[in-house]
C-alpha cells in the first residue's frame, strides 16, 4: 500500500551486502546529507578475495561508528529521521543481518518505519541521485563483481530483464585474470591502470556472443588470457591488461547500444563497480554521443557500494510499498523485482 511521504523525508540508510560497511542519511529520493563507507579492501586483500566470515565481524565492529559518523555529518540524531533503511540482499547471508538487525532495531527505538531494499535496485537509482530529472525509458547497465545485466527501467518498480551474464560476470572476469597474473585484489582499478600504457589492439582476444541477444559470457575470455600467457610469458603485461579490457568493454557497449535502440530508449545510465572503469565510461559515452541518446555516468562514488544509493531507492520503494514488516529477513539471493 502506498504511503503518505512528507517532504523533506530523511531515511537513515544502510549497506552492509558484502565487504563495505555504509551509511547515509538521504533527503527526499536524491539530497545526500551525508555517505559514509568504510572499506574492508585491506582486510581480505591478502586472501585474493572478500572472506564472508571476516566481512560480517568486521561489520560488527564497523557500523555503529559509520551510523555516528553519517548522523553527525547530517547534523540529526534519531528525531530528525523518518525511516531506516538497509540492504536486505541479494549477498552474502552473514553481512546482510548485520545491517537488517540494525537497521530493524532503530526503527523500533526511534519509532519509525523499516524499509527493506533489494541492492541491485539500489544501483538503478544511484543515477538519480545526481541527475532526479533523468525520464525512462531507460537501459541501465549494471555491472560488478556478482552481476552483469542489462535492464530496461521503463519507471519507478517498472524493470525489465534485458539479459545477464551466463557464467562470470565482468568484475569477476577482472578479478580473475588480476589474480592469475598477480596484479592483487580488487583486479579492476589495477587492470585498468596498467590498460592505460597497454596497446588494446595488441592481442585479440575473443568477444563472445557479442552479436548474440543481450546475455553476456566472460568466462571465455578470462580462459584466453590465461592461456596466451602461458604460451607467450614474455608478453608485455600491459597489452594483456589493456586488451582483456577492451574485449570486454567492447561487449558491453555494443549490447547495451543495441538494447538502447531497439527499447526506444531516452538514454544510458551506469551502474555497479565496473562503471568506475576509465575505458567502459569514455566509450559508453561517445557511442551515447554518436546515437543521440542521454548517458548518464555515475560518479565513481556511486559506482561502488553504498548506502546513499540505498536511500534512494528506498524512498521510491516506500512511496509505492509502505513500511516492510519487520519479519522479513535478508535474502542472499534475492532477484530484482521485474514486470511482465
Amino acid at each position: 500500500m502506498a504511503a503518505e511521504v512528507p517532504s523533506p523525508f530523511r531515511i537513515l540508510a544502510l549497506e552492509t551486502s558484502c565487504d563495505e560497511t555504509a551509511a547515509a542519511v538521504v533527503a527526499d529520493g536524491h539530497d545526500v546529507l551525508s555517505s559514509v563507507v568504510s572499506s574492508q579492501v585491506d582486510l581480505h586483500a591478502r586472501f585474493g578475495g572478500v572472506v564472508p566470515e571476516l566481512a560480517s565481524r568486521a561489520h560488527v565492529d564497523l557500523l555503529t561508528p559509520v551510523i555516528a559518523q553519517a548522523l553527525v555529518e547530517a547534523g540529526l540524531d534519531g528525531y530528525g529521521i523518518h525511516a531506516v533503511a538497509a540492504t536486505i540482499g541479494p549477498g552474502l547471508i552473514g553481512s546482510l543481518l548485520v545491517g537488517v538487525s540494525a537497521a530493524k532495531a532503530l526503527s523500533l527505538v526511534w519509532g519509525v518505519p523499516f524499509i527493506g531494499v533489494n541492492h541491485l535496485e539500489g544501483h538503478l537509482y544511484a543515477s538519480f541521485i545526481e541527475e532526479p530529472d533523468l525520464e525512462p525509458p531507460l537501459v541501465v547497465l549494471l555491472v560488478s563483481g556478482a552481476h552483469t545485466m542489462l535492464i530496461a527501467m521503463e519507471g519507478p518498480g517498472q524493470y525489465r530483464l534485458l539479459g545477464s551474464t551466463i557464467d562470470d560476470a565482468a568484475g569477476e572476469a577482472y578479478d580473475k585474470v588480476a589474480r592469475f597474473l598477480g596484479l592483487g585484489y580488487p583486479g579492476g582499478p589495477v587492470i585498468d591502470r596498467l590498460a592505460m600504457d597497454g596497446d588494446p589492439h595488441a592481442i585479440a582476444f575473443p568477444r563472445a556472443m557479442k552479436d548474440e541477444g543481450y546475455d553476456f559470457s566472460f568466462s571465455g575470455v578470462k580462459t584466453s588470457v590465461i592461456t596466451y600467457v602461458r604460451k607467450q610469458p614474455d608478453v608485455s603485461i600491459a597489452d594483456v591488461a589493456a586488451s582483456f579490457q577492451e574485449a570486454v568493454v567492447d561487449v558491453l557497449v555494443t549490447k547495451t547500444r543495441r538494447a538502447a535502440t531497439e527499447i526506444g530508449a531516452n538514454g544510458i545510465c551506469l551502474g555497479g563497480g565496473v562503471a568506475a572503469n576509465s575505458s567502459l565510461r569514455e566509450r559508453l559515452l561517445d557511442a551515447c554521443i554518436a546515437d543521440g541518446l542521454r548517458g548518464f555516468l555515475p560518479s565513481r562514488a556511486m559506482c561502488t557500494d553504498n548506502a546513499a544509493m540505498i536511500g534512494a531507492a528506498a524512498w521510491w520503494r516506500y512511496q509505492s510499498d509502505g513500511p516492510t514488516p519487520l519479519d522479513v529477513g535478508a535474502d542472499p539471493g534475492l532477484h530484482l523485482p521485474l514486470v511482465g
